[in-house]
């Protein structure tokens, strides 16, 4: 297995004649596996909210999604499943799949509905078996909630549970840590989107919109296939400048593909930047976009940085692998004329779709409901030049209810955030 990594600037001209040039640099990191690259053992951890308001279908539809999840399980992959209400509970203990029946007969004989909701309890359970079965495999957590809490309260401050929320996005810090991902799904319309997405982000993970019970397999489904795509594991972005080039100081970098997440530096040393990334999936695109500024340099081609990524081969046992270094090149002339980057522009689209949306939730908590109606419709048009005509229906439809007085139900709110996180399909 091997890292592909390539680089672009929106621009690569740059103009000599200018003090400061602002650049946007992309850059697109990816497992590439060999004909015969083994897939990697899958180590999976379902966290699974069994509150009583997860009662009748919700319960069912939850079991029937983890049943086919079994299913779906290769000879060597490990799993555990862990329960939590008012307290947590491993109902499977992590172990290798050699008897899926057994593990249904538990399922449903444990996954029971009643009490209120603890998350971190459930979340810290889950990296303790987690860690029981890392060793050459690819180790993930489903984290799945409707977000009330105790009598039927909707988990919406960090305080609630004591510090609940606090403490979860403390855990999925430690999960990347010690090489685990953290996925979320949010199951219903009271769960909690900052919550939920901050958990993800801090995971590594991704966060998953699960509005009718019915969907819940379909979305099990669709986020397994992505984990078994993965080719390696725990992987950094190392971006070294040269003097004379720096990182933009507020929100510098930022991961665009799969889904937009703001990413933040790990360590910083003389120009040179660490960046988290996690998994890398084989052949899909991991693309990351960097504000970046240029002061006076030479004229001619220049090397204005280099990337590397350390990471993990679990197929092979080895950690702390380093791809080969690239250069970043910019072209400085005196006879400055644009060389624009289409592709790097469609990324800055992408960000640009969900920091506006950003924006349009600060300003309508805030109560600045006009600011908030022509922010979501800024992402909307956004979302066009893209072409994602789905985020756009989602985005422009919540600006068109706010301009004509009415409130967001929660389901619009959860619909408009993952809108602007992603591509949406139909």
């Amino acid at each position: 297995m091997k890292v592909k990594l390539l680089t672009a600037l929106n621009d690569t001209n740059v103009d000599a004649a200018q003090l400061t040039n602002q650049r946007q640099l992309e850059i697109s990191i990816s497992a590439i596996a060999d004909e015969l690259d083994p897939s990697l053992p899958l180590n999976l951890c379902l966290i699974l909210d069994r509150s009583g308001s997860m009662d009748g279908e919700p319960i069912n539809m939850i079991i029937q999604a983890v049943e086919k999840l079994i299913d779906q399980l290769k000879p060597g992959d490990r799993i555990s499943i862990i329960a939590f209400a008012g307290t947590a509970e491993v109902i499977i203990p992590n172990h290798v799949v050699k008897d899926p029946a057994s593990i249904k007969a538990l399922l449903h004989k444990k996954l029971k509905a009643g009490g209120g909701t603890i998350i971190a309890e459930g979340l810290s359970l889950g990296i303790t078996e987690l860690l029981k079965g890392t060793k050459g495999a690819v180790s993930q957590a489903f984290l799945l909630t409707d977000g009330h809490g105790d009598n039927g309260l909707k988990i919406w401050k960090w305080e609630i549970g004591p510090n609940d929320g606090k403490r979860c996005l403390q855990l999925a810090q430690k999960a990347t840590r010690v090489n685990l991902t953290v996925h979320t799904f949010g199951f219903g319309n009271e769960w909690n989107e900052d919550l939920l997405e901050k958990i993800a982000d801090a995971g590594g993970g991704t966060l998953a919109y699960i509005e009718r019970p019915q969907q819940a397999v379909d979305q099990f489904s669709r986020l397994f296939k992505r984990i078994q795509s993965v080719g390696l594991t725990n992987a950094y972005l190392l971006l070294s400048l040269v003097p004379g080039v720096r990182l933009a100081e507020l929100k510098p970098i930022a991961q665009v593909a799969p889904e937009t997440i703001e990413l933040n530096v790990e360590t910083e040393t003389n120009g040179s930047y660490v960046f988290r990334l996690g998994d890398l999936m084989k052949d899909v695109q991991r693309v990351v976009l960097a504000n970046i500024y240029l002061g006076k340099l030479p004229q001619g081609e220049q090397v204005i940085g280099h990337i590397q990524i350390r990471y993990d081969d679990p197929a092979i046992n080895q950690q702390g692998l380093l791809s080969p270094l690239i250069p970043i090149y910019a072209n400085v002339t005196s006879s400055y004329q644009p060389a624009l980057n289409p592709q790097v522009l469609q990324s800055i689209l992408l960000l640009a779709k969900y920091r506006q949306t950003q924006v349009a939730e600060a300003k309508l908590e805030q109560g600045d409901r006009t600011g908030a109606v022509t922010m979501l419709q800024t992402a909307a048009k956004t979302a066009l030049q893209i072409g994602d005509t789905n985020a756009a229906t989602v985005l422009q439809t919540s600006a068109t209810r706010l301009q004509a007085g009415e409130q967001l139900s929660e389901a619009e709110r959860k619909k408009t955030r993952i809108a602007s996180k992603t591509i949406l399909s139909e």
